[in-house]
C-alpha cells in the first residue's frame, strides 16, 4: 500500500471517531478536540515523513487545531443554550416577540 493510500484511511479513521464522541455542551472544555486533533495529527505527521519528527510536529499542529475547533464547538453550544432559555422564558409569558420585535398576545 502506499504513502498516499496510509494517509487517506488513517485521515477516514480519525474523522470517523471525532464524529463518535461530539455532543453539545457548554462546560469551556476543549479536551477531547485536542486530544482527538493531537493524536490524528501525530498519526498523519508520523504517515507523512515517516519519522518521529513529523508525528512530533503534527501531533503539536493537531492539538492546536483540534483545541482551537473545540472552544469554536463551546461557544456555539453556549449561544444555542441561551437561545433555548430565552425561548423558555418567552413563552412562560401571555405573548410572543416576531423576528421585527413585535409583541404579540394570546388570547385565552
Amino acid at each position: 500500500m502506499n504513502r498516499l493510500a496510509k494517509i487517506s484511511a488513517a485521515a477516514i479513521m480519525v474523522m470517523g471517531i471525532g464524529t463518535v464522541s461530539a455532543n453539545a455542551a457548554c462546560n469551556n472544555d476543549a479536551s477531547t478536540e485536542t486530544v482527538l486533533g493531537a493524536g490524528s495529527g501525530a498519526l498523519v505527521g508520523g504517515l507523512a515523513s515517516n519519522s518521529i519528527g513529523g508525528a512530533l510536529i503534527g501531533g503539536v499542529a493537531g492539538g492546536l487545531i483540534g483545541n482551537t475547533i473545540g472552544h469554536s464547538n463551546n461557544r456555539a453550544d453556549c449561544r444555542r443554550a441561551a437561545q433555548r432559555r430565552e425561548y423558555r422564558r418567552e413563552t412562560s409569558r401571555n405573548y410572543y416577540i416576531d423576528r421585527e420585535g413585535r409583541r404579540h398576545y394570546y388570547y385565552r
